[in-house]
């Protein structure tokens, strides 16, 4: 009997999710089904770790008044915007401060072509320019960019091989490290109305020794998460994500789907990063005027152990930003969010997308999670650009006066960054640096179900809270097919010790805090990491690449026993990839 009840239970449980997801999916296709005639498709997104992620950032500070472009701090960016954003750069005739440079550069007008080529349903002119002279078998790759692809009145698809095969050395470790990975990616519209996207892939990885350290320190791959033995120190997992796409009316665009999202113009983010594994999420976005309001709301599974087959607890959040260009170099932005569980319910307050959330969380009695912060950016000169974040875990103002005490709810956040392109005129040269601190115990919450994580990983910066972190990046791209970067990730973090939560684990309850005073940048126990650079890539063909990297990583820590604790370690790496991101261990 009592097996039975059990039972009954986890079907009960079951139900009331699959009922929460179906809800979800007909409130999509109902506004799907009732937008007007006039409603255009909605288009799919650029991929995580595109190649033109880059090119549009310095088309943003070399253009310094594009209003689409400024109001992008929310990512990915669609490809409908993007081409469009291509195609007024292709028609201007001045983008450079200096009075001897007129025109884009070689480079960068050769990135121009292949963005449109990788972005053809959305282009209008010229497209004869992206066929393929001698299609294989006249089947595929008719276009320069794409495998397979069809496109028809009422019909668009286009399919891609997604493929990454890296083999590494890493010093100390005699075991082969590697990355394995194989799928798909596919796009497409439907009459004009509905579009759709999927990446696909399976993946057997054997990365650098701290990234196993930090796998099974989080049960779970970091940016994938559920994964199955792979020999004895391999990870196996599928990393899937696909997404449905539509307009509605003239402003208005809506997302549901599988996937990841990333709020800011760093290197890093404080608000939302694309660390964590995927999550099912409804977005809308409203871009009107001088406006652009996001809308998320995201169904994440909630710390657990992995083990046994059963189902994983659930929690939710939901994600307000607003970015408006205050004038035509200035974007301003507005964030907030609340991360909360309910055990027998959804908590509908939190569905109002203009209410604030923060007053919502406080009506509900403050049971649950929530943030609120600002972001920046000035775009000055046709070649700098400076950004920042700042984030509001909680915040009480005599306390933040008397900072040097040391408080332990002073949780906040701050990020500075600085773009620097085409540095000291030397063309497609370009710098970026950029600091993160982040106080002790943010993102932390009283209970393990609202702290801001997802399966196992922060939803934020990787590092958690509790640390300041230096980045300083060089690329350079001196010819179309090649790409050289430099960079160095410098920080510190005060780690917990003897049990003791010293507020730079966001899983921790901060009611488990030793003391209310006395928390500092660091405090606990001093960690010191540096992690440097390098690759070296070449295009061969459109969107296959050959990449070349090392990297060296020193760890040190200080027990509280005065006890020096230090790894160090150089990984060397040759890969070949086409269509994916490239995998990085940069933490």
């Amino acid at each position: 009997m009592t097996q039975f009840i059990k039972t009954l239970v986890r079907l009960r449980i079951i139900l009331r999710i699959a009922a929460t997801r179906l809800s979800l999916i007909v409130l999509t296709l109902l506004l799907a089904a009732l937008q007007p005639d006039r409603a255009r498709a909605q288009s799919s997104f650029l991929p995580q770790g595109s190649k033109f992620d880059h090119f549009l950032e310095r088309m943003e500070i070399l253009q310094q008044t594009d209003a689409d472009l400024n109001i992008s701090t929310a990512k990915p960016i669609s490809r409908r915007l993007a081409v469009r954003v291509a195609q007024i750069a292709d028609s201007l005739h001045k983008f450079y401060p200096y009075d001897d440079i007129d025109h884009l550069s070689d480079v960068d007008r050769a990135n121009l072509s292949s963005l449109l080529a990788n972005n053809i349903e959305w282009v209008t002119n010229n497209r004869d320019s992206f066929m393929s002279k001698r299609p294989w078998l006249n089947t595929f790759y008719k276009t320069k960019a794409n495998f397979y692809e069809v496109e028809d009145k009422d019909f668009f698809l286009a399919i891609d091989p997604a493929i990454q095969q890296t083999q590494s050395y890493e010093t100390g470790n005699k075991e082969r490290v590697f990355l394995n990975s194989k799928g798909l990616t596919l796009r497409g519209m439907i009459a004009g109305k509905l579009g759709f996207s999927a990446y696909l892939t399976d993946n057997q990885e054997r990365g650098p020794t701290y990234f196993q350290q930090m796998a099974t320190k989080l049960d779970a791959v970091p940016g994938a998460g559920y994964f199955k033995s792979f020999g004895k120190t391999g990870f196996d997992y599928f990393d899937n994500r696909a997404s449905i796409y539509f307009n509605t009316w003239k402003y208005f665009d809506w997302q549901f789907g599988y996937d990841k999202n990333f709020i800011g113009d760093g290197y890093r983010s404080l608000f939302l990063s694309d660390f964590s594994a995927p999550y099912l999420f409804l977005k809308f976005n409203t871009r009107i005027w001088k406006l652009n309001y996001q809308t998320i709301y995201m169904e994440l599974v909630n710390q657990h152990i992995t083990g046994n087959d059963y189902m994983y607890p659930k929690k939710y959040a939901v994600i307000h930003h607003l970015n408006i260009n205050a004038t035509p170099w200035l974007t301003l932005g507005l964030f907030e969010n609340v991360t909360f569980s309910r055990t027998n319910h959804y908590d509908f307050s939190y569905l109002n997308p203009v209410i604030f959330l923060i007053a919502a969380q406080q009506e509900n009695g403050s049971p649950d999670k929530s943030n609120a912060g600002l972001d920046w950016k000035v775009n000055i000169g046709h070649a700098t650009q400076f950004y920042g974040q700042l984030l509001f875990d909680e915040f009480i103002l005599h306390q933040i006066l008397h900072y040097g005490a040391g408080y332990w709810a002073n949780k906040q956040a701050l990020q500075l960054g600085f773009k620097y392109i085409d540095a000291f005129r030397v063309k497609n040269l370009d710098l970026q640096f950029e600091t993160n601190i982040v106080r002790p115990f943010t993102y932390q919450h009283d209970d393990s179900v609202s702290n801001y994580s997802h399966y196992n990983q922060p939803l934020a910066h990787p590092l958690g809270a509790n640390f300041y972190e230096f980045i300083a990046i060089a690329r350079y791209q001196p010819a179309y097919r090649w790409n050289l970067e430099g960079k160095i990730i410098y920080y510190t973090q005060g780690l917990d010790s003897a049990g003791e939560n010293f507020g730079s684990n966001i899983f921790e309850n901060y009611d488990s805090r030793p003391r209310d005073y006395g928390f500092q940048l660091g405090t606990g126990v001093p960690a010191h990491c540096i992690n440097a650079s390098g690759l070296v890539s070449w295009q061969c063909k459109e969107n296959l690449f050959f990449d070349l990297s090392a990297q060296y990583r020193h760890y040190s820590v200080n027990d509280p026993t005065n006890t020096y604790h230090s790894s160090s370690s150089t990984l060397f790496t040759a890969g070949v990839r086409i269509n994916m991101f490239r995998r990085q261990y940069d933490y």
